[in-house]
């Protein structure tokens, strides 16, 4: 199985393949990035995709993916499937015994949550793979919302790679049945700090609305390699076309680098990340946007200090704040002391 750019994927070709060539040469993959949790080797996320040819008519789901996918024998396809990581014409689906049909696009989805999960099914599995995740606090819930802090190492909301394991998830399964729970914004696994969520699609509509129209205060503790040469900036720099606009103090400036706040006007893709690039300077362990060193923290140096925004049902003024977290201050400190 060769390597190949997400250009090669397209279902006509990939149709083409398959009533070609032999099984083991249908599935394709494409390698990008995963969500891996943090002070843990990050595990590069690997799509496998293919189209079921003609000889796999009526083939269950969890044997075409041991015949299709090398990296996965049958009893691992399930655990793959228990996970939410296969997708069949775009929907997520879960039923290794689903009867397959000559057409139809399979993509399976592999990284850090696969290889961390237990290898076997079922709810038990999927609790003892929760139990490894970092611990949530709820700073504020009522009937139509909840408000948390998010640590690093968490996921905001469901990936390809799986729906379990993420604060969405996890915040739905403290009801049962399963409670509904709207994602209005994420932060990304690698950053710590506050998150809302919607309990109902009325409040999940007011809330993202606020967002839309940056209606709510947005403020990030920052730790960034380098010195800015002001002690307040802001970079106004379109993100993926959209306008977007981020200001900066200086808190702190240190030996290489600096404690920076970042009050966001928008709420692009990586603003802050991509705006401080533009500046030449970079969020420490940031590999993406930056370089990340050995003497930096093990996750991004970027936490969601500040949230305050109106209640969508009460139209009360609701504020948020959470200190820098352990993780991050002890990280500073230790960088402190090495460098005197």
């Amino acid at each position: 199985m060769r390597r190949s750019s997400s250009s090669e994927l397209e279902l006509s070709e990939l149709g083409r393949i398959a009533s070609g060539h032999s099984i083991m040469q249908v599935a394709r993959r494409v390698d990008g990035k995963n969500g891996s949790g943090e002070g843990r080797p990050r595990v590069p996320m690997s799509k496998f995709e293919f189209v079921v040819p003609e000889e796999a008519a009526g083939l269950r789901l969890d044997q075409c993916l041991g015949r299709y996918v090398e990296q996965l024998s049958r009893s691992r396809a399930r655990v793959a499937l228990d996970l939410g990581a296969v997708f069949v014409d775009n929907k997520r689906v879960k039923v290794a015994s689903r009867k397959m049909v000559p057409g139809q696009h399979v993509a399976v989805h592999l990284g850090g949550a696969f290889e961390r999960a237990q290898k076997r099914v079922g709810r038990e599995a999927r609790a003892e793979d929760d139990s490894q995740l970092p611990g949530y606090r709820v700073l504020f819930e009522d009937d139509h919302l909840v408000v948390v802090n998010k640590p690093a190492g968490l996921l905001s909301a469901p990936t390809p790679e799986g729906d379990s394991g993420n604060l969405q998830t996890l915040l739905g399964r403290r009801k049962q049945p399963q409670a509904s729970i709207y994602v209005v914004h994420r932060l990304d696994l690698q950053t710590s700090g506050v998150l809302v969520y919607a309990k109902s699609s009325y409040c999940n509509d007011k809330l993202s609305e606020l967002f839309r129209t940056h209606s709510l205060t947005r403020r990030y503790d920052v730790l960034a390699g380098g010195d800015p040469n002001k002690d307040e900036f802001s970079v106004q720099q379109s993100l993926g076309g959209k306008p977007a606009l981020t200001h900066f103090r200086r808190m702190t400036q240190y030996d290489g680098f600096c404690h920076l706040e970042a009050t966001l006007e928008t709420g692009r893709t990586h603003q802050i990340r991509r705006h401080l690039r533009s500046r030449g300077l970079s969020v420490l362990g940031d590999a993406e946007y930056g370089r990340r060193e050995t003497w930096h923290p093990r996750r991004l140096g970027l936490h969601a200090k500040h949230l305050a925004f109106v209640h969508p049902k009460s139209a009360q003024h609701l504020a948020f704040d959470v200190e820098m977290p352990d993780d991050l201050r002890s990280w500073l400190v230790g960088a402190l002391s090495q460098k005197q």
